[in-house]
């Protein structure tokens, strides 16, 4: 099988970067495991898209197909819940302060693959392969070829590696990582309560991390609930009735009772950043290239841009009758992301790190900072647009409109 781009992962950064390129006039193969949700054992993960990642959405044709699981992200409102002796006011960002209706929206994972996936099949330049997994990569001068577990083979000019943190595609590229991690571990699940969210995010902010619900369509929300490990084994482990009464306390009364919760699951808390994002034909996105702790809605909303600046730069060699896997291409692309992944991961880290510190001066300066943010808005909107995608550095297919060749 030939084609420009074969993308290995078919996760929702693959996914979106595979769907992007065709779009984009690009003939793209997108490896990666079928997709198999399991009645019993559903996907209760959700994430929430910032505005640039929903204007791709739509501008690639994909948005149509989940907006109706979506629930739009008003507001964002910081709770200091760490008992400390200098305790922050509360804090709220409201995106109309913006001029915008919603910050973004929060969508459930299973929904946005299965849009991702159906956007895919109708894309005549488009082919999606389910595989167990690429098992071999090897790169020659002007193309680079990817063999799949099934022993099937694609020839491509260049591979978008959007298989995860143990990347096979970043292994063949020789591309070294910085890694790091915490003292912490999550729980994510989905919960129903009584009281209405007002599609309001809330971050209550805990001197072991942030505990963090989520807006869902209706009286339902989603949980990210950061602890040291010990803990969120313990609650892991909880009966169901149990982890309700845990959780309801835990929120203080501020969504009403917790009625029903959903399957949870369990994770470390981890950070990787590639030191380079393309070489030898190969260019990563998604946690191929850099994983953050879930603070601040920044992981797949990287991923995302990964997707479309790759999309771009794909598009406008094609458009010169370049080779898009050329040298190039790869530092552009790594040049279009260096600032933006650097620049959020060293601002997740300092965010999280924040919380965990003992340091009188750093819950000093943590604690006036809420104060400035609550007390000045011009401070409040300036945090706001940094904490969204810069408008001006979003390549086209995140912007509106975006004008796209015929798929």
């Amino acid at each position: 099988m030939n084609c420009d781009v074969a993308i290995v992962g078919a996760g929702p950064a693959g996914l979106t970067a595979a769907i992007a390129l065709a779009c984009n006039g690009a003939r793209a193969i997108c490896a990666g495991p079928p997709f198999n949700p399991d009645p019993a054992r559903p996907d209760t993960r959700t994430t929430a898209l910032l505005r640039g990642s929903v204007q791709l959405l739509k501008n690639i044709g994909v948005w149509p197909y989940c907006r109706a699981d979506a629930a739009p992200l008003d507001a964002i409102r910081i709770i200091d819940d760490t008992g400390r002796l200098l305790r922050a006011p509360e804090v709220e960002f409201r995106a109309a302060e913006l001029g915008f209706e919603a910050f973004g929206f929060n969508v459930p994972n299973q929904s946005l693959v299965a849009a991702l996936r159906r956007r895919g099949s109708e894309l005549k330049n488009l082919r999606l392969i389910e595989t167990s997994g690429a098992d071999a990569i090897k790169t020659a001068s002007n193309a680079i070829r990817v063999r799949l577990a099934e022993h099937t083979a694609i020839e491509a000019r260049l591979v978008a590696g959007a298989d995860g943190r143990r990347s096979i595609c970043r292994e063949a590229a020789r591309i070294d990582t910085i890694a790091w991690g915490y003292d912490q571990s999550a729980i994510a699940c989905n919960f129903e309560h009584t009281l209405p969210h007002g599609n309001v995010s809330n971050e209550f902010h805990h001197l072991a991390g942030p505990f963090t619900t989520v807006p869902l369509p209706g009286n339902a929300s989603s949980l990210v609930w950061v602890e040291r490990p010990a803990v969120i084994e313990r609650l892991i482990g909880l009966a169901d009735d149990t982890f309700r009464e845990t959780l309801e306390a835990r929120l203080q009364g501020l969504l009403g009772g917790v009625t029903a919760t959903g399957p949870r699951a369990a994770f470390p808390l981890s950070g990787l950043t590639a030191r380079r994002f393309a070489r030898s034909r190969i260019a990563l996105i998604g946690e191929a290239a850099h994983v953050i702790p879930p603070i601040g809605a920044q992981g797949l909303n990287l991923g995302f841009r990964d997707a479309a600046h790759l999309a771009e730069l794909v598009g406008q060699a094609l458009d010169r009758n370049a080779d898009p896997g050329a040298d190039r291409v790869l530092r552009a692309y790594d040049r279009a992301r260096r600032t933006d992944v650097v620049g959020r991961t060293v601002a997740v880290d300092l965010l999280n790190r924040s919380l965990l510190s003992s340091f009188p001066p750093i819950q000093l300066a943590r604690g006036f900072g809420l104060h400035l943010l609550n007390a000045l808005s011009p401070l409040r909107r300036y945090v706001m647009r940094q904490g969204l995608d810069a408008e001006s550095e979003l390549p086209d297919l995140m912007r509106k409109p975006a004008s796209l060749p015929a798929a």
